[in-house]
Formats: C-alpha cells, structure tokens, sequence
C-alpha cells in the first residue's frame, strides 16, 4: 500500500523545490531557501509518496489576513496522480480564513478562476542590463534601518514581513535604501539568480526614486543582466525600461482569492518575487 505523507518542508527539501523551479526554467535565487523559510516555517509543504518527495508548494501566512501561493510544482514522475493537488489543498487550509494571493501565467488562469480566484493587475517580466550610476542619497541597507524598513515596506505590500526582511536584506542579495529628508523613500534588492540578478522587491514614493534605486544596483553589478516583475500601471517606468534596451517577456495576473488587500500599489516598480508576492 502506498503511503502518502503531507508535510511542512525543512531547510534542505526546500531547496529541492527550489531546484525543482530552477528544472522548469523559472530562474530562482542562489540563495532563496533560509529567507522563504523565514516567511514561514510551516508554509512551505510537500506531498510524499513512500519517503519521496512528489509534489510541493508555497502557502506564506503574511500577518493575520493574507496568505501568497507559489512554487506550485509535481515532479514529472509524480504528475496527473492527484499529488499535486493534495498540497495545494494543505496549502489553501494553511491559508484558511485568509485573502490569497498568488501570480498565475496565462495559461492556469482559467484554472484559478474556477477555484474562486480573480484578476487584479497584469506583471511584465523585462531584462536588460543596464547603465550603473551610484546616487549620495542611496546607501546600504542594514540591520539598523529594519523599523523604518519595515514600516516603508508594509505600505507597499499586502502584510508585515519582519522575519522575510531580516534575511531577505542580508548577502548575498544586494540591498539598497533611498534617503530623503532622513527618512527610507523607497528600497530594492538584487538577489543573484542562475541567470543574472533579480531585482525585487523594488518599491519608491515616485518614478525618479525607482530609477535612482535601479541604476545604484546596477553600479555594483557592472554587465550583469537584471530582471524585474512590473506592474503594467507603471508605464512611465516602464518604457524607461524600454528605452535603456530591456526587452519585455513573460506575462503574469495577480489574483486574489477574498477581498484584495490595499496597499500602495503606485509604488511598486517591481515585485518582491513570484513565489512569495
């Protein structure tokens, strides 16, 4: 008789799904494991058969009132056996009672939509590489701006994110505060990726502060291709983009299951990620 386990992940099988995503050429981080971790311990869950892994996913609990799905994958030896959806429903009871989040591509919409998901805004995937320029207003960011830190970024996404933050800020990713009148205005991270660098999140009060921001990345980052998940309202920043040489790819839906969460939207110039929102 089979046997069938549904688990949160440790450290080490979290890798493994993230390798699984690098597998289906979706261009995880090198290093993605411990701050995805960190969202939540019990948020990242696999479906095992007799000891082996075959299917797994992301179900991130963001304070009391939003979930994010993501790095929804069964392994080819495991697909169309219901794997896959045994841990998305261990995923969606992790999330229960909760608004949820998740990026679909194009062709699983449908899919989501008959599981009660709706559309909210369009994401462009674009890549480049683009034109370094250090700015005396852009520094490091560190372990001393986390109160502010946080405070900027809980404006700008649907939950506080404390524990993500402390990692997510930390190398091998790049992390890079704006200062204006002594307080944060906005902040990217580049993480390094199996190909090139993902910028993200990428958040600023205005278009010039999000420009700034990615040009002092890209001064520490001399040739590399960057890659950025943009909101289709930025359209100012976006065919800035365009006009440095970043060639627009992929498309993505953010859809929310419950009430969409408010948050400032207008100052997302790129996404944080597509597995964790």
């Amino acid at each position: 008789m089979t046997g069938i386990v549904i688990r949160p992940l440790d450290l080490e099988e979290i890798e493994v799904l993230i390798g699984w995503a690098k597998v289906e050429g979706w261009n995880p981080g090198l290093a993605d494991a411990a701050p995805f971790q960190a969202a939540d311990r019990q948020g990242f869950i696999g479906c095992f058969v007799d000891g082996v892994m075959a299917a797994g996913l992301s179900a991130v609990r963001y304070g009391q009132d939003f979930g994010f799905i993501g790095l929804y994958i069964a392994h080819p030896d495991f697909r169309r056996m219901g794997y896959g959806r045994r841990v998305w429903d261990a995923g969606m009871a992790h999330l229960g009672g909760r608004t949820i989040g998740l990026d679909g591509v194009p062709e699983q919409q449908a899919n989501y939509r008959s599981m009660g998901f709706t559309p909210d805004y369009e994401t462009w995937r674009w890549s480049g590489a683009a034109e370094g320029r250090s700015d005396p207003d852009i520094r490091p960011a560190d372990d001393a701006d986390m109160s502010q830190l946080l405070d900027f970024d809980s404006q700008h996404f649907a939950g506080r994110r404390a524990d993500f933050l402390h990692e997510w800020i930390k190398a091998p990713r790049l992390a890079k505060v704006l200062i204006r009148n002594g307080t944060i205005a906005g902040y990217a991270v580049a993480r390094p990726c199996h190909e090139g660098y993902k910028i993200g999140p990428l958040f600023a009060t205005d278009v010039a502060g999000a420009k700034a921001l990615l040009r002092a990345c890209a001064a520490e980052l001399p040739g590399e291709m960057l890659h950025l998940d943009v909101p289709e309202g930025q359209a100012e920043f976006s065919a800035d983009l365009q006009d440095r040489g970043f060639a627009r790819g992929f498309q993505t839906t953010r859809m929310y299951r419950g009430a969409a969460p408010v948050f400032d939207l207008a100052g997302v110039f790129g996404v944080t990620t597509l597995e964790l929102g």
